[in-house]
């Protein structure tokens, strides 16, 4: 068997992410990709929490613009991960693995609450497990979400799954000139302000030493390049004194 760099890991999907060149909603082939992406890595025996955001369907930052109250709007984005997490549940389960999705707000129709330790013995049986609806709190980002369950389960890393391979001064798309971060501590992250994930949840991760790889998910193998421990995207750390 392969060695692995890590055993338990927490991968953070943006809702961007999951509507692949569609303008909006899911791209349910792109769905399918991402999931077989999933089911490669954990066949290698590795415990993988998912994290998703919802701004494929709602962002609430977005919403509030249109003078909506931000409380609602956050709950329509935290209801959108929700159905992305459902969504993605299936298209992992239709390669036969056991998934679970726990939500932080109830909806137990649908999916599990969020109860820590039933998260990880969901991990321990070797169910991948979906965590939605953010932290369950409005004004919050689904990446503070991601650092908070990745504590919470005692993830190893955060594998933050965007467009782009990797944390660029400017943005590529936009820039070619831009010039790309092999590593990064957590303070020049939050210093540079260059998006890695919101400053809330890189001083979480900081403050609790969690690492932050960010590497492009659409890039077919990327996924196992990052779990065995290639040079893949930016790595985001503690500095070693």
């Amino acid at each position: 068997m392969e060695s692995m760099a890590f055993n338990r890991l927490i991968l953070k999907l943006s809702g961007d992410v999951l509507k692949g060149t569609e303008r909006s909603g899911i791209d349910f082939n792109k769905v399918g990709a991402i999931a077989a992406e999933i089911a490669e890595v954990h066949n290698k025996g590795l415990q993988i929490g998912i994290v998703i955001g919802g701004g494929n369907l709602f962002r609430g930052a977005e919403i509030a613009k249109f003078g909506y109250d931000r409380v609602i709007a956050d709950n329509m984005g935290m209801l959108s991960t929700i159905i992305n997490a459902l969504a993605v549940q299936n298209a992992i389960e239709n390669l036969g693995i056991d998934t679970r999705v726990m939500t932080a707000i109830r909806i137990v129709e649908l999916a599990e609450p969020f109860i820590q330790r039933r998260a990880i013995r969901h991990l321990e049986r070797r169910r991948v497990v979906i965590f939605a609806a953010g932290t369950g709190n409005p004004m919050f980002t689904t990446d503070s979400a991601a650092a908070l369950r990745a504590s919470q389960i005692g993830a190893e890393v955060i594998l933050k799954g965007t467009k782009v391979d990797g944390v660029y001064d400017k943005d590529p798309l936009q820039f070619p000139e831009a010039m790309k971060f092999d590593e990064l501590d957590y303070m020049q992250a939050i210093n540079l302000n260059v998006g890695v994930m919101d400053m809330t949840a890189i001083t979480f991760c900081s403050d609790n030493k969690i690492p932050i790889i960010v590497f492009d998910i659409n890039r077919p193998g990327n996924l196992n390049r990052v779990v065995v421990g290639e040079d893949v995207g930016t790595l985001v750390k503690e500095v070693k004194s």
